[in-house]
This record gives C-alpha cells, sequence and structure tokens, in this order.
C-alpha cells in the first residue's frame, strides 16, 4: 500500500488534478465576488456580516493553494489548506443536506437556489479530499520547486 500511496506519478497526478481544480474553481468567485456572496448565502452557515468578507478572501486562497500544490511550492501548507478546505466543502455540503436545502454548491459557477441535490457535490468533494489525503500521506517530491 505504502508503494501506491507514494508513486511519483499518482502524486503528480493528484497534485495537478486537485491544484488544476482549486485554481479553476477560483477564477469566477475572484471575477464576479457578488456572485459568489449570494452563493455563500444560499447555505445559510456564514453571518451576514462576513459573507461579503469571505467572498473575497477564499478565492485567493484557493488561488494559491492550487498553484502551490501544481508547481510543488510550500507543499505540505498547501495541502494541509486543500484538506482543510475540503472538510469545510463537506461540512457545509451536509449541513445543507442535513437541513433539507436544495443547492448547488457555488463551487465552479454561482449556486442558484434548489436547482439540485448537493449529493453530486459531496460525492465530487468526497472523491477529491481522497486525493489530498493521499498527497499528505506521500513522501514522493519529485518534479517539485520546492522540495521540503
Amino acid at each position: 500500500m505504502r508503494k501506491i500511496i507514494d508513486h511519483d506519478l499518482l502524486t503528480l497526478l493528484s497534485r495537478i488534478l486537485i491544484g488544476g481544480m482549486f485554481v479553476y474553481a477560483s477564477f469566477y468567485k475572484i471575477i464576479e465576488p457578488g456572485s459568489f456572496a449570494k452563493s455563500i448565502w444560499y447555505y445559510h452557515l456564514v453571518p451576514g456580516d462576513l459573507i461579503n468578507l469571505m467572498a473575497i478572501i477564499l478565492p485567493w486562497v484557493e488561488l494559491l493553494v492550487g498553484l502551490a500544490l501544481v508547481v510543488g511550492l510550500a507543499y505540505r501548507g498547501a495541502v494541509l489548506w486543500a484538506n482543510l478546505m475540503l472538510v469545510m466543502f463537506i461540512v457545509a455540503l451536509l449541513s445543507t443536506i442535513a437541513r433539507g436545502i436544495n443547492i448547488d454548491c457555488g463551487c465552479f459557477q454561482a449556486a442558484a437556489s434548489g436547482t439540485h441535490s448537493a449529493w453530486w457535490s459531496l460525492l465530487f468533494d468526497i472523491g477529491a479530499m481522497a486525493l489530498t489525503v493521499q498527497l499528505w500521506l506521500s513522501s514522493s517530491r519529485r518534479w517539485m520547486l520546492g522540495r521540503a
């Protein structure tokens, strides 16, 4: 099992997939923070005073984490942040499911209230979490700019 977790190509592929996902997810949020703030509001989890601040900061964190994963700089920190964000996203989606809120996740475009179930987004995030756990456990440092 350790050979699979530490496999250089698997680690590179995981870095590119997860890093690329975070970079891609950040674009619309950076360009349209108002729409992203509305997406955050649909979850009914963040106090109203913090929604705009979160809508401005979170996309930039996603962008930096994604770029750091792809190029391999500040790698351990980037993996930690990716895991923390995915846990936060999973908890938010589980909360909406438990409360019966029907919502798009708002991950890659503005969320719309009541257009489809959050289950697909939850499954996607759980799959992404499996890759970030592999990155956390992997000792491979091949093809990284920062090899710490």
